[in-house]
């Protein structure tokens, strides 16, 4: 039986655990300079992956992605409601984007999005990952893949499943994340925004 504390703790631990900068861990890992001093000044894998060093960048990626997953999918396993399991994906999600351990600095949150749509369902996580792919693939923008894929995420959950508790928790991770993307898309109007792969400036 679950106790009042269980979820107050469950949605603190989702924070923390989002908090965890794969950013910064690979860059030590290998050696690389602190990701938020060049590029984009993003610690996120697409700004890693600037630095030339194609594991790190997949490191940072995985491990961004894993902890929104593993969030989710503990607090699936633990038998909590819809609604609390809900709050943890959003709590892990709040942690990257405002980690404590980066002085609320965060990344763009787009691979941990990626994780936590899998663990909630992995037929919208895989549907709206394969449109990030395939945006990303033929235009090199991530911004734009991000920004498309997140556009099109609470239009993927309501064709799936109708509209339900789970398209708020969706909705919300996709205004994040064009929010957070702002200034790419500005700079794409702009004709100024990077291509993946482009080196660190």
């Amino acid at each position: 039986m679950q106790t009042a504390l269980a979820i107050p703790l469950a949605l603190i631990a989702a924070y923390l655990l989002g908090s965890v900068p794969f950013a910064m861990i690979s860059s030590k890992v290998f050696g690389l300079a602190d990701p938020r001093t060049y590029g984009s000044g993003n610690p996120g894998a697409t700004n890693v992956l600037r630095s030339g060093n194609k594991k790190a960048a997949l490191f940072t990626l995985l491990g961004d992605a894993l902890k929104g997953w593993l969030a989710v999918f503990l607090a699936q396993q633990a038998g909590f409601s819809d609604l609390a399991v809900g709050l943890v994906a959003l709590a892990v999600f709040a942690g990257h984007l405002f980690p404590v351990f980066l002085k609320f600095k965060g990344g763009k949150g787009v691979a941990t999005a990626a994780g936590v749509l899998l663990a909630l369902d992995p037929l919208l996580g895989l549907a709206v990952l394969g449109t990030w792919i395939f945006v990303a693939f033929a235009f090199r923008y991530s911004s734009l893949a991000a920004v498309l894929a997140a556009t099109l995420a609470p239009v993927f959950q309501v064709m799936m499943h109708g509209a339900n508790g789970q398209t708020l928790v969706v909705g919300v991770l996709s205004l994040a994340l064009i929010g957070k993307h702002w200034q790419n898309l500005q700079r794409l109007m702009a004709g100024q925004e990077s291509k993946i792969g482009s080196k660190k400036k």
